[in-house]
């Protein structure tokens, strides 16, 4: 489930309280006072037998005797009475359930997961939704619900703040209130039996109400929904999450409050980073981005300017700035020369603009006027110490009447002295911080989320068309392996497995005895290195079990005898299988990489990019990414290691090869993706240079899959399975594959051989060429969610597009059609629009619909040709709607 029946939690036309109570102080007591006070217009029915009223309500002894049936209702009773009332309330009507009670599923309880069970049991058939148990409750302020036992109601305002925590939830929004600052919806999940992040997600970033969503994550429990549902929200509106359980013992806690299992941290963070999630990492940057948010600046780039009427503090915002990645403006002579007409001469003659100790409302006005006309400068900061000859709050005053056409963020320093100034910015949604420092932090979520946004709207360059992974046969390798019930392939099996993805791996020879090591360095090619081949050790170095340079067989006979003694004295215990025998690789300035893989028990596998080597683990440059991965999804994750600047080249090294290095990441990507047995894979080191890329030494190791059901990777991968062919009656044969991301050149081309009115009957407007925020919008498409086929004539162009966008529930979707110009009235769109409502029926899809501007003839036309019902809409289209058994 996602967003089915979450309107009558947020927006429900009554509501029960089952468990409402008059004794003071209890549960049931502050939530009927929260629903009487908040300003909720709908009934209000209050469940307790021992009651006749609560709160002035009339209460009713239970829920067979209510009245109406309510659309929620909110459960304060005791864990074992919550299955039967689910599952009265689900026949009766209800659509929704908050389950404030706790004893469920919390720290490992047998008994209570058996009853967490028994309630979702009881609310499936009904398709009720449940938040909870577990859980301080909902505030929806647009309608006046306080459907919880907070112990105030929020203001109102744009930001969700969505936490598993209910203690989280009462902290964030004591703290937002003395600050003026309001909440569209505060939700607590508790233990997210039913309604998680995900389904928040999908509700949140369609919600009119809301401008921006902070989360507080203790862990994630459908990865593959939480990451689509936080990937389509965060392209219309900021999302920021703070996640708990960084370090193992917070992690522990973490799952014995929630009972769920915090993953490995930095996978949280190569998750956040692939679907646009800005990440807090402590309470404090949660009340700053909330600052932030609320506040709703808007930013076009990311060059600083900063107001002061002190240097030190202006230098610690300049630190902070430049600490956080962030740009200071460089002030054109223009500017200069508009302040220098109007500060005193003792000013800072730069950025930071320091007009002055004695600095009054009129000189930061001029200063802030001056700022507005300098094309250089993207937002501003101003900030004020508290003075004896000056005011600070005229200043304050003379901020909120800037009008410098660009964001604005203020740091008033000082408690009383700044109080008012506070309350000025916030009544003209100005943020302001508690100091220099948090300030900028403000300004750089705004950059980040700006940036992310940037990177969500690229178009990656396309795969070299030379790369051709041979599935089939890495497939029997790992199949082989398994049936001799082997978890790690030997290296021959494993130089054989990364050729078959064209991964370059130096030339590998198995000897059992040193004799076959000195015949297989004869047959390599001296000089060779020598290597322990033993499935009870890891690190062959660590146990003498490496020699390089052995320059011929002789020598490598005598090598391999040395090396086993050495290898026995440190490692008993140890099956020695024989020897490996390679290639000796001389690359003097090349770089010791790390490429791998592992499998996260939450997000599944995930890639790693780092510097290598020997002292991997000492050095801990890495970099974690999801997959499937694009090129320019790779050179991403490369560039957030520090080893990625030296790549660059720098003095006298040249760069290295970084489109090999990223191109070796997809093609790992490409085989973790094709072969769900892989579960640990390891290129250490992979050497890099101007030249190229070559790994030295890899380990694998394979697992039978656990669920052969389940979906493996977070993301769904390309869909290699739809490829295929289009046969057109009367036209011929079109190859017809689903889009992807390295299509947008392609489209690019087939927009060009639409004409203007074909432009216009596809995009509903004028178009006359496809913007990059669209084009990205186009081929980067969720495959869970979305699907456009795109058809391939013989000269491989674009003939055609047809696309598919399923709502969060998959329930409905969306479908659009575009043919090109010179091919139409040739059955091509018949062809293909017929192929989409076969794809929208294997997906279980029970309606497919669109909306067709009233002269687009043809494809009214065609939709009635294929038993589409034709209605208007109202709003000068038709709605075409096609119902699917």
């Amino acid at each position: 489930m996602t967003i089915r029946n979450l309107d009558a939690i947020f927006r429900p036309g009554s509501v029960a309280l089952i468990g409402a109570s008059s004794r003071p102080h209890s549960v049931g007591a502050v939530i009927a006072g929260n629903l009487r006070e908040s300003g909720f217009d709908g009934p209000i029915l209050p469940v307790n037998p021992k009651h006749r009223s609560v709160a002035g309500i009339l209460c009713y002894p239970d829920i067979t005797s209510l009245p109406i049936t309510p659309d929620l209702a909110l459960i304060c009773t005791p864990a074992e009475s919550v299955p039967g009332l689910i599952a009265g309330l689900g026949a009766r009507g209800t659509r929704a359930a908050i389950v404030i009670t706790a004893g469920f599923h919390e720290g490992g309880n047998e008994a209570g997961a058996k009853l967490q069970a028994a309630m979702l049991a009881a609310a499936r058939p009904h398709l009720l939704r449940v938040i909870g148990p577990n859980c301080l409750g909902v505030v929806s302020t647009a309608i006046g619900l306080n459907a919880s036992f907070a112990p105030s109601t929020p203001l109102k305002g744009e930001v969700a703040f969505v936490a598993q925590s209910g203690a989280m939830v009462t902290t964030v929004l004591d703290w937002a209130t003395a600050r003026g600052i309001g909440f569209s919806h505060l939700v607590s999940l508790g233990d997210m039996s039913d309604v998680d992040f995900g389904d928040m997600l999908d509700f949140l970033a369609n919600d009119q109400n809301t401008s921006a969503i902070l989360l507080y994550i203790e862990a994630v429990t459908a990865a593959r929904k939480f990451l689509s549902a936080a990937r389509a929200a965060s392209r219309v509106k900021p999302v920021i999450a703070i996640k708990a359980g960084r370090q193992a013992a917070a992690a522990r806690a973490a799952a014995s409050h929630t009972g769920a299992l915090a993953g490995i941290d930095g996978v949280y963070d190569a998750a956040f980073e692939r679907a646009g999630i800005l990440r807090a990492y402590d309470l404090d940057e949660v009340f700053d981005a909330t600052e932030t948010l609320a506040n709703r600046p808007h930013i076009t780039g990311g060059k600083l300017a900063i107001v002061t009427n002190g240097g030190g503090v202006g230098v610690l915002a300049t630190d902070a700035l430049i600490a956080q990645g962030g740009e200071l403006a460089s002030l054109s002579p223009e500017t200069l020369a508009r302040l220098d007409k109007s500060l005193p001469h003792t000013w800072s003659h730069g950025n930071p603009i320091d007009i002055i100790g004695d600095a009054d409302a009129a000189r930061y006005g001029v200063a802030l006027d001056a700022v507005a006309e300098a094309k250089e400068v993207d937002a501003v900061l101003v900030l004020n110490c508290p003075v004896a000859v000056a005011s600070s709050t005229e200043a304050a005053k003379a901020v909120v009447r800037a009008r410098t056409g660009k964001p604005i963020l203020a740091n008033w320093l000082g408690a009383q002295s700044a109080s008012q100034s506070r309350q000025l910015f916030a009544s003209a949604d100005i943020p302001a911080y508690d100091t220099p420092e948090k300030a900028v932090r403000g300004f750089m979520h705004l950059v980040r989320n700006r940036r992310m946004q940037e990177t969500l709207q690229e178009v990656p360059p396309a795969t070299p068309s030379n790369f051709s992974p041979d599935a089939i046969s890495a497939a029997k390798i790992v199949t082989a392996a398994l049936e001799r019930g082997e978890g790690w392939l030997d290296p021959q099996e494993v130089s054989t497995l990364l050729s078959c993805y064209d991964v370059p791996i130096v030339r590998t020879a198995i000897a059992a005895s040193p004799r076959a090591a000195a015949d297989a360095t004869t047959a390599l090619g001296a000089p060779v290195v020598l290597k322990i081949l033993s499935r009870d050790i890891m690190h062959k170095s660590d146990v003498g079990g490496v020699a390089l340079d052995v320059p011929d067989a002789q020598t490598a006979h005598t090598a391999a005898e040395a090396m086993i003694e050495r290898v026995r004295k440190a490692a008993p215990k140890a099956h020695i299988d024989g020897f490996v025998v390679q290639q000796m690789i001389r690359r003097p300035n090349a770089y010791e990489l790390i490429l791998g893989m592992a499998v996260d028990k939450t997000f599944g596998p995930f890639l790693l990019f780092g510097q290598g080597g020997t002292a991997v683990e000492v050095i801990n440059d890495k970099a974690l990414a999801l997959p499937p991965l694009n090129l320019r999804l790779a050179r991403e994750v490369m560039a957030r290691t520090r080893i990625w600047r030296q790549l660059k080249g720098y003095r006298d090294r040249p760069p290295v090869a970084l489109d090999e290095i990223a191109l070796t990441l997809v093609k790992l990507s490409q085989l973790v993706s094709d072969l769900d047995e892989i579960v640990e894979l390891d290129i250490n080191p992979l050497l890099a240079d101007e030249h190229g890329v070559i790994a030295l030494d890899a380990r694998v190791r394979v697992s039978r899959p656990d669920n052969a059901a389940h979906a493996r990777l977070a993301i769904p991968p390309y869909p290699n399975a739809l490829e295929g062919y289009l046969d057109v009656s009367g036209t011929g044969r079109f190859h017809v594959r689903p889009v992807k991301p390295e299509d947008a050149e392609a489209l690019v081309a087939f927009a060009r051989r639409l004409s203007d009115e074909d432009m216009r009957m596809r995009f509903f407007s004028p178009l006359r060429a496809l913007p990059s925020s669209l084009l990205a919008r186009l081929t980067q498409i969720d495959y869970d969610r979305e699907m456009a086929f795109v058809l391939f004539d013989s000269a491989k162009t674009v003939a055609a597009v047809g696309r598919l966008a399923a709502d969060p529930d998959g329930e409905r979707a969306e479908f659009a059609l575009a043919v090109r110009t010179d091919l139409k009235g040739r059955g091509i769109g018949h062809a293909l629009l017929e192929k989409l409502v076969i794809y929208a029926r294997q997906r279980g899809i029970h309606e497919v619909w669109g909306n067709v501007l009233p002269e687009n003839t043809t494809m009214l036309a065609l939709c009635r040709e294929l038993g589409f019902d034709i209605s208007g809409t109202g709003h000068g289209l038709m709605l075409a709607r096609l119902m699917l058994a």
